[in-house]
């Protein structure tokens, strides 16, 4: 399938990434979320970042006006009876995921494609909710999107090959790089990443170190450009938390056990820089 038009499900952080490089790209783009300011904000923040874009000189106005004008936004899901695929992009809980899936199943055109940018929970799951499961894919976009470049994309039991074929090819229509990876919890960056950070954790909840000398240690010791802990702050330790879960109930090993500490700044809304703090006050 030729890919041309877009729906993105969900205006938050990686929805609007998403959307961005979809319509610096050359496609015509949907942001969708339940809530029209949401919506508005995901617009006015792409507009922002293409703005800075062009103030570096990476991309011209014209450039900058001419991706604008592809990008729209909707509060209906039905407006995205228009597209050929659809990226969910919303919060990474299980169940909101199925209900989405569930809505975009009976909305969308049968022959779209239906893909999931979820960090950790099965693609084969996913798909059970649809009557489409060969056209339902993992694409698991890196943070944030329009900077990093790969994207891991993710067969489900029933994928097909061409579902399989079209994503692969609009990945490189992104300026991204994909790695294939199979169906398993976490997939593979997550599987290696969150399990370091969780670590970390541990090492910080023992009294080991401090958090400022655990990252610093796995900055200078192993050229990380950012420590575990700091990740964990930017991606969002309900995030983390919520991957850990999946690993350690998917695979069921003792090993993915989410540590206790990273459970308790999680219930006291202790999230990151999206709540202005968590391992560390931003």
């Amino acid at each position: 399938m030729h890919i041309k038009n877009i729906g993105i499900v969900g205006a938050g952080q990686m929805g609007a990434g998403i959307a961005q490089v979809c319509a610096q790209n050359g496609f015509e783009t949907i942001l969708y979320d339940i809530q029209v300011e949401l919506a508005e904000k995901g617009q006015s923040v792409i507009a922002k970042n293409l703005d800075r874009l062009v103030e570096k000189e990476k991309i011209t106005i014209e450039q900058k006006k001419e991706a604008m004008a592809r990008l729209k936004i909707a509060t209906d899901l039905k407006t995205l009876v228009t597209t050929q695929l659809v990226i969910e992009a919303a919060t990474e809980n299980e169940k909101i995921k199925l209900d989405i899936f569930e809505s975009l199943d009976q909305v969308c055109p049968k022959e779209a494609i239906l893909a999931s940018n979820t960090s950790s929970i099965p693609i084969t799951k996913i798909a059970s909710v649809t009557k489409r499961p060969q056209n339902v894919i993992g694409m698991h976009f890196m943070n944030p999107v329009p900077v990093m470049k790969l994207v891991e994309i993710i067969k489900g039991l029933l994928t097909s090959e061409e579902t399989y074929t079209s994503i692969f090819d609009m990945t490189r229509a992104l300026k991204k790089e994909s790695v294939l990876v199979e169906d398993f919890p976490g997939f593979l960056v997550n599987r290696i990443l969150c399990p370091m950070i969780n670590e970390a954790v541990f090492a910080l909840e023992s009294g080991i170190s401090t958090a400022e000398d655990i990252d610093k240690a796995m900055k200078l010791g192993t050229n990380q450009p950012m420590g575990p802990l700091e990740l964990a702050d930017f991606i969002g330790l309900d995030t983390c938390l919520a991957i850990m879960k999946v690993l350690h109930e998917g695979l069921g090993e003792d090993k993915f056990r989410p540590a206790p500490l990273l459970r308790k700044y999680v219930q006291a809304g202790l999230l990151g820089r999206k709540t202005g703090r968590g391992f560390y006050k931003y």
